[in-house]
């Protein structure tokens, strides 16, 4: 028990600090390594409550997928970070204002969790039955295909749709801007792609 609440410790103390270094950090691709390093420490976390699936599940979407193409896209842009912080200043009132009223509720909720025992006993009501001698994987698999699955199944939708719009609006036509035509390509003729010239002698191109 006592190992396991140094290890939560240890965890925690490095996702704190590594979310205070993405904000505080100059350089942008600092912040996303910070991202990381947030990231896998939010897994070690998960693994700790017994959310295996969960830790997984961070690590190979957030890290490997979003977290590498946040690095990339930064490391590609040519962006001038220093314009982007001119107004940091004259707006800092306005985001402290807004960190501290977070701050404000989280401890509140976390007072009235801690010291009410009715919303205790409220959220330990409303959670699904799961059956004992399972893996964390297939209660939640349970749990999302049989209860939820219609929730789940609209969260696609949107996303799908989402995806949809994303291309649709990627591959709009565009003034001023060249693409590639592939069916014309592919269709066009012999005559019309090589052109044989009879160059006489002594005379060039």
């Amino acid at each position: 028990m006592v190992l396991q609440a140094l290890a939560f410790y240890f965890f925690a103390g490095i996702v704190i600090a590594s979310a205070v270094m993405v904000i505080s950090a100059r350089n942008p691709v600092h912040s996303v390594l910070f991202l990381i390093l947030a990231f896998f420490n939010s897994a070690g976390l998960f693994v700790l409550q017994g959310a295996e699936l969960l830790a997984m599940t961070l690590v190979i979407v957030y890290v490997g997928a979003v977290a590498v193409l946040f690095l990339f896209v930064v490391m590609m842009l040519d962006i001038n970070f220093t314009e982007l912080r001119q107004g940091f200043r004259d707006n800092l009132h306005w985001g402290i204002a807004v960190g501290l009223l977070l701050i404000v509720e989280l401890v509140i909720f976390l007072a009235s969790w801690q010291f009410s025992g009715a919303i205790e006993e409220t959220v330990v009501a409303k959670q699904p039955p799961v059956e004992s001698g399972i893996t964390n994987a297939e209660a939640l698999g349970q749990i999302i295909y049989t209860k939820y699955v219609y929730f789940f199944q609209a969260a696609g939708i949107v996303l799908l749709i989402a995806m949809i719009g994303a291309i649709v609006l990627t591959l709009r036509q565009r003034e001023g801007v060249k693409k590639q035509n592939i069916g014309a390509q592919v269709n066009r003729s012999v005559k019309e792609s090589v052109e044989l010239v009879d160059i006489k002698p002594g005379q060039g191109l």
